[in-house]
């Protein structure tokens, strides 16, 4: 009886998230104190029974329940464990289920989180919530239900699809969930402030730690995605601007233009209503990318179904969370203009210029995700957007945006300038130059001009970060961890910025085919096919290839890349072979079996590419710092006196 309980669980907890959206929105505007009371017993158990129906889930996989259509669908006996239990989000219905259930994670955070808010402003936060947690359970239990039974029951399933059957993989979906649903916190404090028609600085330093944490998850599950992309497709690339990819990206630079633009308003009060819609745009987009997952109306890799009746379903219930958050934004946002000015020079143009470029890239990728849908649905044709469209746009508004962050960051508030800085950011920037042109065309050979640029803003950007900490250290002044988790995050950009032009300006990569015996050369190594031998795992069988890698006559490695066939989906995955060596990565992927002896092989070597991933960590590690800097613990009067709290800012 587990999988109907769990449907039962599923079914309950939807009536509850409608309680918790109704208290939480219509008690605050009712003035109805036991309704407003109600939200929090009812987050309570939206959340108990959401773990109840994941639990569920997760114990049926376990068991090989195959009475179960998903679990016969995206399980069998053959496989371990550890891929068992990530089967529950390999597929639609499942990780639909895993994101309610992060969801129901983050509103239980965000209840304990805002005790010390206002009642009625905390309600409607999670009143917000509770409303999208309804609609996502609605579609689950409409059209997604998990938890169907087969009759008759299968002997064994079909097992989870080999592509999957990896621990990066396993570990990217939650990660990556986590940080979208996440951007449904922030959309939930914009939300509240609309419903209240009123926001200040204290609504900003509120929302800052749950846009950033968001933010940092959505880092790292981008990176892991990358990551497993690199070195399980066989192709040794990390990006390609699948439309999958793009549809977490998205999210992603409205997230970064969000955080930015909340520490504006948190500090001078200022850019409230652009705040407030990166706010709504940022899960929106969020949304947006769950529908083209979703929908079908995407081929990808990563995508999931292709059911024109889910879509409709998401495209409704995304045309209702997004018209009415527009319209409300519309009508409430005219009212919280902020009257205090700043000059031209000041911190808060540079981040208004942050702000427009990343929004700016954002609709760049967004304008090329829908291209293709728009056409089809024109009836103009299948139209294909890839890599010579998005990355020289992409890349006009990144180059002045890295340009222009080290100014930002040491420019003064309001007044602008850089007072005695200016100085130092001027020696900062002759000697990011030196420094960035010697890499390109002294490390490197054939070198262009894009990479001595690319390279100059990396070291620009990580040495200008390094001037507050340097100076406050001097002066023995403590340093605040918001100050400190900026600077990292803000090195870890120009360790990514520097890593990725590496990549892009000097990968050697080229498809040979070898007999048992020969060699090829690449990138400055020499790679010897030794031959092949079979290989068998638990639920493949396979052949792999033994291949000795050298450096001017010098042993180097010993690489074994595979080519593994799962026996039951009959499918044929390459396992690519990858060394680190001076700081460059050597991959080599197994291709097909070209008959007399002779094998295709993909030959790689990417300097640096491991410092694209490690800067992605960097970055989000700089972001969890920043969030528990000692501001974002509220004080107890906030709950005390919550018309001063609401109104403190502008007092200020």
């Amino acid at each position: 009886m587990i999988p109907e309980l769990g449907q039962f669980a599923l079914i309950l907890a939807l009536l509850l998230a409608l309680l918790q959206a109704l208290f939480g929105i219509a008690g605050p505007a009712l003035g109805r104190d036991r309704w407003t009371a109600a939200v929090v017993p009812a987050v309570a158990g939206q959340f108990v029974m959401v773990a109840t129906a994941m639990g569920c889930l997760v114990t049926s996989f376990i068991d090989n329940d195959f009475t179960v259509r998903y679990v016969a669908e995206n399980s069998n006996s053959a496989l371990p464990l550890f891929y068992r239990v990530a089967g529950v989000w390999g597929a639609h219905a499942g990780s639909l289920l895993l994101w309610i259930f992060l969801l129901a994670c983050w509103t239980v955070a965000t209840a304990f989180g805002t005790l010390r808010l206002p009642r009625n402003f905390a309600a409607r936060v999670l009143g917000v919530l509770g409303a999208v947690s309804f609609g996502f359970l609605l579609y689950t239990v409409v059209t997604s239900n998990p938890f169907l039974r087969l009759d008759p029951p299968w002997a064994d399933g079909m097992g989870l699809n080999p592509l999957l059957q990896d621990p990066g993989l396993a570990a990217h979906p939650p990660l990556l969930y986590t940080g979208y649903v996440g951007l449904s916190v922030a959309f939930a404090f914009a939300g509240a402030a609309l419903l209240e028609g009123r926001l200040d600085r204290e609504w900003a330093r509120w929302t800052r730690p749950w846009a950033t944490s968001a933010w940092a998850f959505l880092t790292c599950g981008i990176a892991l995605g990358s990551w497993w992309a690199y070195y399980t497709l066989g192709w040794g690339g990390f990006w390609f601007w699948d439309p999958v990819e793009n549809a977490s990206f998205m999210p992603w630079l409205m997230g970064t233009a969000l955080i930015h633009s909340l520490a504006v308003t948190e500090k001078r009060g200022v850019f409230k209503s652009w705040t407030l819609l990166l706010a709504v745009l940022g899960f929106s987009l969020s949304l947006i990318g769950t529908f083209l997952v979703r929908s079908g109306v995407l081929i990808s890799v990563h995508s999931f179904v292709s059911s024109p009746g889910r879509g409709e379903f998401l495209l409704t219930f995304l045309g209702i969370m997004i018209g009415a958050a527009l319209a409300l934004y519309a009508w409430r946002a005219p009212k919280m203009q902020s009257e205090a000015g700043f000059e031209l020079s000041a911190r808060e143009s540079f981040l208004l210029f942050n702000n427009i470029l990343l929004v700016t890239a954002c609709g760049t990728v967004f304008a090329g995700e829908m291209a293709p849908i728009i056409s089809n649905a024109l009836g103009l044709g299948k139209l294909s957007v890839g890599p010579p469209y998005f990355d020289p746009t992409f890349l006009i508004s990144m180059l002045p945006l890295l340009a222009l962050v080290p100014l930002g960051v040491h420019a003064r508030w309001k007044r602008g300038g850089f007072g005695d800085r200016g100085r130092t950011l001027l020696i900062v920037l002759a000697a990011s130059v030196l420094i960035g042109c010697a890499a390109a065309f002294g490390l490197y050979t054939g070198a262009g001009v894009l990479s001595a640029v690319g390279m100059t803003l990396g070291v620009w950007i990580i040495i200008s970060s390094l001037i507050d900490p340097i100076d406050r250290l001097r002066r023995r002044i403590a340093i605040p961890r918001a100050v400190l988790g900026m600077t990292i995050a803000h090195i870890g950009l120009g360790i990514f910025v520097f890593a990725l032009t590496s990549v892009q300006g000097f990968t050697a990569e080229q498809d040979v085919a070898m007999r048992t015996g020969m060699s090829a050369p690449d990138g400055g190594y020499s790679f010897q096919f030794q031959g092949t031998q079979p290989v068998h795992g638990p639920d493949y069988g396979g052949v792999e290839a033994r291949v000795i890698v050298t450096r001017d006559g010098k042993p180097v490695a010993v690489m074994y890349p595979q080519k593994r066939t799962y026996w039951v989906q009959h499918m044929i995955i390459t396992h690519s072979a990858i060394f680190i060596n001076r700081g460059s990565n050597i991959l080599v992927a197994l291709g097909q079996d070209l008959g007399d002896g002779r094998w295709s092989f993909r030959l790689q070597v990417r300097p640096l590419v491991m410092y694209i991933w490690i800067a992605a960590l960097i970055m989000a590690a700089g972001g969890i710092i920043a969030i528990t800097d000692r501001r974002y613990r509220i004080a107890q009067s906030a709950a005390e006196d919550p018309s001063a709290a609401l109104a403190g800012g502008e007092a200020r």
